[in-house]
């Protein structure tokens, strides 16, 4: 026994084939529209969720290269405010070797004592270094400034450890021990900066052959020492720059091949997406001529 095929079922059937072309076309309108292959997750669960994943790696290597600008800005900031006590120390040393002739009088060692003075003042206020609001050279403590100008050499920052994140459970220390090079002054006995040119300026001042004999031989031993101290700490900012600096060309490489492999998930193909687009639009163009043929007087005749 055979179906009969009235007007109304053949009229659905069009419509359906219809839609289904009309369907096809709209979507790949909103592809050309948007430049993406996933406008939503339906289009293709699995690359949706691959695009998430890429997304989440992206912005996890972001937080990272901006971990690694800080604490660049940080080194920076820190290499620069101990290349200006190096030139300080210099300049102390230059002082202590003429304090040290016995050339000098009591007028000239005063005069050179009272720099001496000066230039420990300079050194503290070096060491209240700060880099985006924060002292670099106090630990963790770093809204405490270190020193405080004029008055005790005594040290406030702590032995706190400042590091940045620059990759998956990969951090690197940014900051120094300021503490370790400068110590807590004359009070302190500890033979770091501070000490030393506190006992200089002393030695300058008390004129007798043991003073000038210690500024001759144990006060010129120990700064040197201070300013080799000084040298070695820089030598370890400059390695921690050089690491940032590697760190940053890593995750830009990371972050460009991410970026790549995220427009090759998600990304429309433009040129296939264009033929695609001419193909689809022709084919509705001819279904709704043939549908209008086969089924005659209905909405149709008015679409063509």
């Amino acid at each position: 026994m055979s179906a009969r095929i009235t007007n109304t079922m053949l009229s659905r059937t069009v419509l359906r084939d219809l839609n289904n072309a009309d369907f096809r076309l709209s979507n790949t309108q909103r592809k050309l529209s948007s430049g993406k292959q996933l406008t939503r997750p339906s289009d293709d669960p699995f690359a949706v969720g691959r695009a998430m994943r890429l997304r989440s790696d992206l912005e996890g290597i972001r937080q990272y290269k901006r971990n690694v600008d800080d604490g660049s800005g940080w080194a920076t900031a820190t290499e620069a405010a101990l290349s200006r006590i190096t030139d300080v120390l210099q300049r102390a040393r230059e002082l202590l070797v003429a304090g040290g002739n016995d050339s000098n009088g009591p007028v000239a060692r005063e005069a050179i004592a009272t720099e001496i003075e000066e230039l420990t003042e300079s050194v503290k206020q070096e060491a209240n270094a700060t880099y985006g609001g924060r002292y670099v050279f106090s630990g963790t403590a770093t809204e405490t400034a270190p020193y405080a100008i004029g008055g005790a050499d005594t040290y406030a920052g702590n032995a706190g450890t400042v590091a940045r994140a620059i990759g998956a459970g990969v951090s690197v220390p940014i900051n120094v021990d300021v503490h370790a090079l400068l110590g807590d002054g004359q009070g302190a006995a500890d033979n770091k900066l501070l000490d030393t040119m506190r006992d200089i300026a002393e030695n300058l001042r008390g004129g007798t052959p043991a003073d000038a004999e210690a500024l001759r031989n144990t006060d010129l031993s120990r700064l040197d020492s201070n300013l080799d101290e000084l040298t070695r700490v820089r030598a370890v900012v400059g390695s921690t720059s050089n690491r940032l600096q590697t760190a940053g060309r890593r995750l830009d490489e990371l972050e460009e091949s991410s970026l790549d492999l995220l427009s090759k998930t998600e990304d429309v193909d433009m040129a296939e997406a264009l033929v695609n687009y001419s193909t689809q639009k022709s084919a509705y163009e001819s279904a709704l001529h043939s549908g209008a043929d086969i089924v005659q007087m209905s909405l149709l005749d008015f679409l063509r």
